[in-house]
């Protein structure tokens, strides 16, 4: 059974998204502002945090801030504002989805499934079909991708990526010199049925590349009017 952190100050959307998830069979625990959210998160330690953005005490962008110093547990954030800043902003700050408010519960349930999928380790084959074990790290040049502990490093410098973005960069690190449109990416990063705008993807690919640049590494090339490639991660 998944546990959900769920921290929104809005008692009646909690209500909502707990009675929701606890229908599919998760455990849900709730903070009703950001510094009690924060505090749960680290005790708790749960598998996904659903988190609001305008809250008092803190807001859900510091909240995200300080969980991405030490942490990769997956973050969907919730929002009553659609503006495309504000998504840009959220995933940048290492979300890993944005769902704006008013929203279906059965849509929001269908996100958070997604993006445990994204984040849980690939099931083992089955024992009684030998068949042989998917490799446990990709490597290509300076570029290290640990595909079980979903850990990058440039050299011998770990970068700390979220779930999506190393989905991201890995299903461009399984296909070296091989140009990837963005509808591909998505396939390959994204579980299916889900459906995110090319702006999405930028977004969480211009944040792969600030994290390698302060490492000193390139590992992502845009191929103008097609997409994104694997660079030489020289």
């Amino acid at each position: 059974m998944a546990s959900i952190l769920l921290i929104d100050d809005d008692a009646h959307i909690r209500d909502i998204v707990r009675f929701a998830l606890t229908r599919e069979g998760f455990a849900v625990v709730e903070a009703g502002d950001g510094r009690q959210g924060l505090e749960m998160a680290q005790t708790t330690a749960p598998d996904l945090i659903l988190l609001d953005i305008m809250m008092p005490e803190m807001d859900g962008t510091e909240v995200c801030r300080r969980l991405r110093r030490d942490g990769r547990v997956p973050i969907i954030f919730l929002s009553s504002r659609d503006d495309e800043i504000d998504r840009v902003l959220g995933l940048e700050l290492g979300g890993d989805d944005y769902v704006t408010k008013p929203f279906s519960p059965r849509e929001l349930v269908a996100r958070v499934k997604a993006v445990l999928r994204r984040a849980a380790p690939p099931d083992p084959p089955p024992a009684a079909v030998p068949s042989p074990l998917p490799p446990a790290e990709i490597r290509h040049n300076r570029l290290r991708l640990d595909l079980d502990g979903f850990r990058a490093f440039w050299d011998t410098a770990e970068v700390v990526l979220t779930v999506t973005e190393f989905a991201l960069l890995r299903t461009l690190a399984e296909r070296p010199g091989r140009v990837m449109t963005r509808d591909a990416l998505m396939d390959g990063a994204y579980a299916l049925n889900h459906y995110v705008s090319d702006r999405t993807v930028d977004s969480h690919i211009r944040r792969v590349r600030a994290k390698f640049h302060a490492a000193g590494g390139t590992p992502v090339e845009t191929v103008h009017g097609l997409g994104y490639k694997l660079s030489e991660c020289r």
